[in-house]
């Protein structure tokens, strides 16, 4: 670690390439690994906010682990690693039509290739990221990703599961802005960053229509701190109580807190209480996830209410509500197909015949 306390994005690296090299890559079956997420588009120099982790995928060539290994403390770097099948990599059409994929391979990411097909394949899909074609690819794939997924929505689940299923492919719509502006589709700062995309590009007008769709449109900076709070409570209680393995469990340890709660607390802090909403959501269902088998009933009683009070600020305790927001977003594709076209026919990074 740097000598003065900080940890640089370039060091950070390093110290996630020591981990691939050291440990994933003893592993049966190892293909590669890359970075991904949104440190890829940071300068080595740059210092890690502590609120961020770095993330890594590790390709494999044979079934991902049924659990993700997830955050974890490494020479003092919070690393995410999750591991994707090689066959997600077939081919760098495959790639380039994979909204959540592409962008990875936009810049040289690799952190070991031992057959050498991952650097083949970022060479291809480098060249090729921001043809037009590809991008309109990407917005079609995340636009299906927000009707398969709204379609799967079951209302007969308990209350955490049905408002977890919804809330991901609804927030999709943030996505969709992201690749058309060829920017990383990232994942808990989504909010934030499709309101810069519309910005940027003349539509700021429309980025309450999002906030609408997610149910925080109106909600105060005050009252989000407020659930915040209550989630940092429920947040460590699960932490403690946690023992059935989840995709998702690394994600609700004393490790990831500085993601999931201080990360939300520096957003609500600054005035962007509402793009912090999203996470705080997600964070709070899986929590009750958790929950539901490992916690004795009466402490999972005790929580109860403060996840049901978040739920119905954003409007969606009820089957009846879920359905009504799901025609809602439904409702709005034609109009994101129109800034989204718009955003295309002026994003200079875009390569024109």
């Amino acid at each position: 670690m740097p000598d003065d306390g900080g940890v640089r994005v370039g060091w950070a690296r390093e110290a996630a390439k020591d981990w691939v090299l050291g440990h994933a890559r003893d592993e049966a079956g190892f293909v590669g690994a890359f970075f991904s997420g949104s440190t890829t588009g940071l300068p080595a120099d740059a210092e890690l906010p502590s609120t961020s982790d770095v993330d890594v995928v590790v390709v494999t060539a044979g079934d991902p682990p049924a659990l993700k290994l997830g955050k974890f403390r490494y020479r003092g770097v919070l690393l995410e690693v999750t591991h994707l099948s090689r066959d997600e990599f077939v081919s760098p059409e495959r790639v380039l039509a994979t909204f959540y994929l592409a962008s990875s391979f936009r810049t040289d990411t690799i952190i070991a290739d031992d057959t050498g097909e991952l650097r083949r394949l970022q060479s291809l899909v480098s060249a090729r990221f921001a043809e037009p074609a590809w991008v309109r690819a990407r917005c079609a794939h995340a636009h299906r990703r927000i009707e398969t997924g709204l379609a799967a929505v079951d209302v007969s689940t308990p209350l955490h599961e049905r408002v977890l299923a919804w809330m991901f492919p609804a927030s999709v719509t943030t996505q969709v802005l992201l690749v058309a502006a060829l920017r990383n589709p990232t994942v808990r700062l989504r909010y934030l960053a499709a309101r810069d995309v519309l910005a940027d590009y003349g539509h700021l007008d429309r980025y309450p229509d999002l906030l609408e769709l997610l149910g925080c449109a109106r909600m105060t900076g005050r009252r989000v701190a407020y659930h915040l709070r209550r989630l940092a409570h429920t947040f460590d209680a699960t932490a403690e109580v946690s023992r059935t393995p989840f995709f998702f469990s690394a994600d609700i340890t004393s490790a990831a807190r500085p993601v999931a709660i201080d990360g939300s607390r520096v957003l609500v802090d600054r005035g962007d209480h509402r793009e912090a909403v999203f996470w705080i959501a997600v964070t709070f269902a899986r929590c009750h996830q958790i929950l539901a088998v490992d916690a004795p009933p009466r402490l999972w009683d005790s929580l109860a209410p403060a996840f049901e009070e978040l739920v119905a600020d954003l409007g969606l305790t009820t089957g009846v509500d879920l359905r009504r927001r799901t025609a809602d977003v439904l409702g709005f594709l034609p109009e994101l197909d129109r800034i989204t076209e718009a955003i295309l026919a002026a994003n200079p990074g875009i390569r024109r015949r």
